[in-house]
């Protein structure tokens, strides 16, 4: 039998001879341990990926930075107002990938758009600096048709284009897009708003596209109008790479059918509208009534089962942007493939649901509304064993509505799937015994979103705060990285998460109850926090002033109806001359109250940004 104590044995022997070699003279300084040469420097770090990883390299001794510089060939850029471009380039001059962010993710659900994260600066410098560069991603920025045009004419290698959330363009720029970047492999429009500001000014962007065999590996375009659908087919047709295509709602279901049959190798497919009729953009006054399509003569249910069966390829589903759920099942020949499905935009019933999810055991992501209610959400327990992500929406946010779904959906989860590792649940009621048992048996979460509508709502069995449950998320799942609470909240949960929550980088607070205390707690425990939205939270100046120490280190703080004054937040700004406090005032109104109902606070190099519209004051 092995000797329990043989391995604290070896471990004090090899700490007692570190200790002996520690007390010899040594010849070599540190910083000569660290010195290499250049060139094998270099191709050591080409192996490290992750970001985060190079950023520890890059801390090392200065060759280590200056070898990490130059052979980073992706640039991550959280907030594009904490860095000038002209200092991006500068330190990073041989970069051929650029992630570029704007506007928080707060404004995406409030509706606030202070901040006009611009492109073009960004632009002006890659143009001359990285005449290299073959992919671009932004996301909540603005861009406009003549930056697409230059974007396309000064970087002849370039490849792929990813504009999430973005707007200020419209067909125009997309059409320079497609005719000039001959070697385009991604061009992914996702959730963007497309602006075209007369009818005149659509232009067939489809049909710019090389006309003979394309590179095209990817094309997304859910919420761009558009109506070529022959330009399209020929499209997909000289498009042998590719695999992920979704398209709008102004696809029909014969069309769609025709598309697959073009293309058998697609992985993913976004179905835009999965209604029985063509869309009318002229008539349509709502995306989910049925007046808004005119009759598909050429459909034919049978024929759109078939185009499933022949569609082995397919891996993830998405779109069903007006979802008949009677033609649901004609999906049902793929679905034991699927390791993705959404269905966030289909107002389905559980049993409407279920004859699919049920089919579904091999699904990692799944997304769906609250309208499939407890019953849906336990036949998602029952069927999908490895499940990884999930995300429960509201159908309607508004206060009073039926309750959909409830605890019993979040403890039959807990119990069936246990892989899972990312949540975002929107419910009107839940106990803190429901989450107690998530963080029991999905230990490997690392995103946790509850978002329990109405305001204070308690522990609708107890009557008691929600402090339990998520204080037991915390200390139970240790990787994760992300946090949402609402509900009836003390200080008390906010000192379990600082206490174990030691990993949250982002956390977001919603009709917190408790005191400056419960933020004090939070600022001065969760070091690794980078990212904190509060809203109608009672937090003040006193809970604002005691994060002094940490706000250099996190990427932005974002304060909502809260109990702040204009004194409080002026403090904040004299003692941290190198942070950016922005306070935000309705924009029929100016600055002449003590009171602040919005806050932006967030670190950056190079100061106040040139552009703010005349309701932001920077203090």
């Amino acid at each position: 039998m092995e000797d329990p104590n043989a391995t604290t044995t070896s471990q004090s022997h090899c700490q007692e001879a570190a200790l002996e070699q520690s007390k010899r003279p040594s010849h070599r300084t540190k910083s000569h341990e660290l010195e290499l040469p250049e060139h094998v420097l270099e191709n050591v770090l080409q192996f490290l990926v992750c970001r985060r990883d190079r950023n520890a390299a890059s801390l090392v001794c200065r060759s280590w930075k200056k070898a990490e510089a130059q052979t980073r060939r992706e640039l991550y850029v959280g907030n594009c107002s904490s860095v000038s471009p002209a200092r991006a380039v500068r330190r990073f001059p041989c970069a051929r990938a650029l992630v570029l962010k704007g506007r928080p993710h707060f404004t995406d659900v409030s509706g606030f758009l202070f901040l006009d994260a611009r492109f073009s600066p960004w632009l002006a410098a890659m143009a001359t600096a990285y005449p290299w560069l073959e992919r671009l991603c932004l996301k909540r920025m603005t861009v406009s048709d003549f930056e697409l045009s230059i974007l396309a004419r000064s970087f002849p290698s370039f490849r792929d284009l990813t504009l999430i959330r973005c707007s200020g363009f419209g067909t125009r720029g997309l059409a320079v897009i497609a005719e000039l970047c001959r070697n385009l492999r991604i061009l992914d429009l996702i959730e963007n708003k497309v602006e075209d500001e007369e009818e005149e000014d659509v232009v067939d962007w489809i049909s710019m596209f090389p006309e003979t065999t394309t590179s095209l590996e990817s094309l997304s375009f859910e919420r761009v109008n558009w109506a070529n659908f022959s330009a399209l087919e020929a499209l997909v047709a000289r498009s042998p790479s590719l695999r992920r295509l979704r398209v709008n709602r102004n696809v029909s279901l014969s069309q769609l059918r025709s598309l697959m049959a073009r293309a058998p190798q697609l992985t993913h497919l976004g179905t835009g509208s999965f209604w029985p009729g063509i869309y009318d953009f002229n008539i349509a006054e709502d995306f989910n009534v049925a007046e808004d399509f005119n009759v598909d003569k050429d459909f034919n249910v049978a024929d759109l089962e078939q185009a499933f069966v022949s569609s082995k390829s397919l891996i993830c589903l998405s779109g069903f942007l007006e979802a008949a759920p009677e033609l649901l099942p004609a999906i049902l020949p793929v679905c034991a493939n699927l390791v993705s499905l959404n269905l966030s935009n289909a107002r389905i019933t559980a049993e409407q649901l279920k004859p699919v999810i049920l089919k579904c055991n091999n699904l990692r992501t799944f997304w769906v509304l609250d309208t499939v209610g407890d019953e849906g959400l336990q036949a998602v327990a029952k069927a999908c064993k490895n499940l990884c992500e999930l995300r429960v929406i509201a159908a309607n946010v508004i206060d009073g509505m039926e309750v959909l779904v409830s605890d019993a959906s979040l403890l039959a989860i807990s119990n069936g799937c246990r892989k899972l590792q990312s949540i975002l649940f929107c419910c009107r009621r839940m106990t803190n015994a429901a989450v107690v048992a998530m963080s029991k048996n999905c230990q490997d979460l690392v995103v946790f979103r509850l978002c329990i509508m109405g305001h204070h709502r308690p522990d609708h069995i107890t009557g008691k705060p929600m402090d339990e449950g998520f204080g037991a998320i915390v200390m139970n799942c240790k990787k994760l990285t992300r946090l949402a609470v609402s509900g009836l909240l003390t200080h008390k949960v906010f000192k379990y998460i600082a206490t174990h929550g030691k990993s949250i980088r982002t956390l977001s607070v919603a009709f917190a109850g408790g005191s400056d205390l419960s933020l004090k707690y939070v600022l001065e425990g969760c070091h690794s926090l980078q990212k904190l939205d509060i809203r109608d939270s009672p937090f003040g100046d006193v809970g604002l002033l005691s994060g002094i120490h940490h706000y250099y280190n996190m990427r932005f703080l974002w304060m909502f109806n809260c109990k702040l004054t204009l004194s409080g937040c002026k403090e904040v700004a004299q003692k941290m001359p190198n942070l950016v406090v922005e306070v935000i005032v309705d924009r029929t109104k100016y600055l002449d109250s003590d009171t602040v109902k919005k806050l932006y606070l967030y670190r950056s190099l190079e100061g106040p940004r040139d552009y703010v519209p005349p309701y932001v004051n920077i203090l």
